[in-house]
């Protein structure tokens, strides 16, 4: 895997298909491998960069606080080392905490801002589903034990439990598989998930915005979907029905089929935009 400096420290990412650049921020806990299931779709038209964030994978672990506005300055500093200077721009729960970040003040860098169960501030209802996750991972020493036996029930729905047990038990030996983040890093990252609060910042985005929630989410509900599109201007909602938190799990194929129709819509846009510049030139 690839390796680069940013932001004084050596960030681990993966580069997959050919097309306008695309980068992927992991949610909490994982490393850039958690959307294998959509670089497998997007990389046929994108070139999808995922990323390993700080503390996570095989990007540096520092000591210190971390916030979603450092996680989001170490992406801007990432594009700037390996000279994209602007790509699309999507994540997932802690993923689209810092996607807000990375929009809100670097507006020049960001094509489009696909968010996926994102939240613009955390609420008392969201610190309580993440503070036990630090307890549990603290006693079973062991964050892939922690995610498996703990978070997924947040993440995905009864349904998909019931009827699917061997996909489950698939997942849970996919993030066994991985590179395991250590507690100290678990703590500093989900410590970033409590204060994480990008209200402010909303109306400083300026990209055109995917914003999607599962319709069976808990953790990051519906409750947040009218503040984050009042509050950014250039902005779609869509909701999956059949999902809780993770619809990239719980409906793949209809999960990849209508976040890549904005991207390409968006990819389309830029190019019709850039074309008219030149030709104005």
């Amino acid at each position: 895997m690839p390796k680069v400096k940013a932001n004084n420290i050596t960030m681990n990412y993966d580069q997959q298909g050919t097309g306008e650049p695309l980068i992927l921020i992991p949610y909490l806990t994982a490393d850039h491998a958690c959307y294998a299931f959509q670089v497998a779709e997007y990389a046929k038209h994108f070139t999808c960069i995922s990323l390993d964030l700080r503390g996570t994978g095989e990007t540096d672990k520092p000591e210190g606080v971390y916030s979603t506005e450092l996680l989001a300055d170490d992406v801007a500093a990432f594009m700037r080392a390996v000279g994209i200077p602007k790509a699309h721009v999507s994540g997932l729960s802690l993923g689209a905490a810092i996607g807000m970040w990375l929009a809100a003040k670097y507006p020049d860098t960001v094509t489009s801002l696909s968010l996926h169960s994102g939240w613009p501030k955390t609420d008392p209802f969201l610190k309580a589903v993440v503070e036990p996750l630090q307890v549990m991972a603290k006693a079973l020493e062991s964050v892939p034990e922690m995610v498996i036996f703990a978070l997924f029930p947040w993440c995905l729905t009864p349904e998909l439990y019931a009827a699917k047990p061997d996909y489950i038990q698939s997942l849970a030996d996919f993030v066994r598989s991985r590179p395991a983040q250590s507690v100290g890093s678990f703590m500093q990252q989900s410590n970033a998930v409590i204060t994480h609060d990008a209200e402010s910042q909303l109306s400083r985005i300026t990209s055109p915005t995917l914003i999607t929630f599962g319709r069976h989410d808990v953790a990051t509900s519906t409750r947040f979907a009218d503040r984050m599109k009042h509050r950014i201007r250039n902005s779609e909602l869509l909701i999956f029905e059949a999902c809780a938190h993770t619809p990239i799990y719980e409906k793949v194929e209809e999960f990849n089929e209508k976040t890549l129709d904005f991207l390409q819509r968006h990819a389309a846009a830029a190019a019709a935009s850039s074309s008219g510049s030149v030709r104005r030139g």
